[in-house]
């Protein structure tokens, strides 16, 4: 608190006891008086911010102390000014009611000079406690809010890359959704959007396509034209993801979480009615994810995927203006009328912010520290995913591969497989006679001896080695990455590899 002398309120009918309180007080405090329950209200309405405590007699003709109390918790003003009650009455109801209401002590007739002081001032004290602890908290949560920011991120990232994405579409919708919704704002008041509120839907955009991790890899990355049933089962993703996030009940009701929702379930939907899942039409389909909508089909257009390439900003800026991606919002066509010009520059001038692998253990830890074990199950998979996702990345060219142990698993990319001519996964691959044909049992023996070498603990490493392609012996280079369980650090376990097989001419 500042040098300023903190203000009370006396709030009694008897002027007596008012000079007697204010005796008792005005040493240390400004005091304020009150001769009843109207003149309180009106005193608190102007200066209620001023006030540091206010003494409430119970019993007082007209509006009486529990009424005022009322009037409070009504306008909020209980939250930051604390209430003693004066009273002379010990009846049990009436207390009870008092406390209910937010009283934070009483003081009973006749008083008593040092628990009159005493009392007041542990209660002013308390509330000053209380008020840098709020202060804190607030400052936490705004910690942990930015930590749960990159972990979205990350999260988006990682499918993204399952999606046979760059990475980037993650960061152009968060970028394209602000930029979309700053326009808006220029133009219209109608959705009641907040300033504060555009970083927070710009963030929920980043988990629009959260439900595509449920979608099997060969409709999702199918190169060709989906069927109608396999476009059937893609559609789903968008209600899966909205389930994922609703069964979250612990954040349910934070606003990052309910922009996050509406935004996975209806960015489908389309202004004529005609989007999915539930056939949404015009303003019915709330506006945050209106603009993802936009955003995604922009995006979508303008970047390479494995089913087409990319479209120019004039071209699909006409296909957008012309309906041939959905019938969108008209004014959100205005709005991207307005930025057309710089958006190109907005997203190219966009880096990718490069988390170390020390700051992301530190960010997934923080927001998983209410756990007892903080190497647990959950951890290390967001730790092992975001570690698979970094060296996907990395490479350029080869086949892509992951193994895990339980249970024995071999699987590989839809479009490497293909090549391969072998299965896109295969269970226990060491006893089918496919995998030998392909890999060859000369190498494995030595190969496994590198996988479980110590020295090579959580390191990457190359090993040359020959496979089988369509009959013909090709020399390769094998980059591979282990993933161990280190819960015991004496006796770690190998629990997957992931790698990628690059053909030497």
């Amino acid at each position: 608190m500042s040098n300023e002398r903190a203000k009370i309120l006396i709030v009694d009918d008897d002027a007596m006891n008012r000079v007697v309180l204010s005796d008792l007080l005005c040493d240390e405090y400004d005091i304020i008086e009150a001769k009843d329950g109207d003149e309180a209200i009106e005193i608190l309405g102007t200066k209620a911010k001023d006030i540091t405590l206010v003494l409430l007699d119970m019993i007082m003709p007209g509006r009486d102390g529990l009424e005022v109390l009322e009037v409070m918790n009504d306008k909020g003003w209980i939250k930051g000014t604390p209430v003693v009650m004066i009273s002379a009455e010990t009846s049990t109801p009436q207390v009870e009611r008092a406390f209910s209401l937010g009283v934070t002590d009483f003081i009973y007739r006749p008083f008593d000079q040092m628990v009159v002081q005493t009392r007041v001032r542990n209660t002013i004290n308390l509330y000053v406690k209380q008020m840098q602890l709020s202060e804190l908290v607030t400052d936490k949560i705004y910690e942990r809010t930015r930590n749960s920011d990159m972990l979205i991120s990350i999260l988006s990232h990682i499918v993204e890359f399952r999606n046979g994405e760059s990475g980037q579409h993650v960061l152009h919708i968060k970028k394209i959704t602000d930029i979309l919704l700053r326009a808006l704002l220029k133009r219209t008041n109608e959705y009641n959007i907040t300033e504060e509120e555009i970083g927070t839907i710009a963030t929920a955009s980043s988990m629009h396509d959260i439900g595509k991790i449920t979608i099997p890899d060969e409709i999702l990355n199918k190169p060709g034209k989906l069927t109608k049933e396999e476009f059937e089962i893609m559609k789903q993703h968008s209600m899966n993801g909205a389930k994922m996030l609703d069964a979250i009940q612990f954040f349910k009701n934070e606003p990052l979480m309910k922009f996050a929702y509406n935004i996975c379930r209806w960015h489908h939907e389309r202004w004529d009615g005609r989007g999915y899942p539930d056939g949404l039409k015009g303003n019915e389909i709330p506006i945050s994810a209106q603009v993802v909508s936009v955003a995604d089909v922009y995006d979508a257009l303008t970047s390479e995927r494995c089913y087409k390439k990319a479209f120019s900003h004039e071209k699909a800026l006409e296909m957008i203006r012309n309906n041939e991606c959905g019938v969108f919002n008209p004014l959100l066509l205005e709005c991207l009328g307005d930025v057309a010009d710089t958006l190109p520059k907005e997203l190219n001038d966009q880096r990718t912010s490069k988390l170390s692998d020390a700051d992301f253990a530190k960010i997934a830890r923080s927001i998983f520290e209410s756990t007892e074990d903080t190497e647990s199950h959950i951890f290390q998979q967001y730790v092992n995913e975001r570690k698979k996702s970094k060296f996907f990345a990395s490479l350029q060219r080869g086949v892509t591969f992951e193994y895990t142990y339980e249970p024995p698993l071999l699987k590989l990319e839809a479009k490497n497989a293909k090549a391969l001519s072998f299965p896109k996964t295969m269970v226990e691959p060491e006893n089918n006679s496919e995998f030998w044909n392909i890999f060859g049992r000369e190498n494995w023996d030595e190969f496994v001896k590198l996988l479980h070498d110590p020295q090579l603990n959580n390191d990457s490493f190359t090993f040359n080695s020959e496979m089988r392609v369509k009959g013909e012996k090709r020399p390769c280079k094998i980059k591979v990455q282990q993933c161990w369980n280190r819960r015991d650090p004496e006796h770690p376990e190998l629990i997957s590899v992931y790698g990628n097989v690059e053909f030497i001419k």
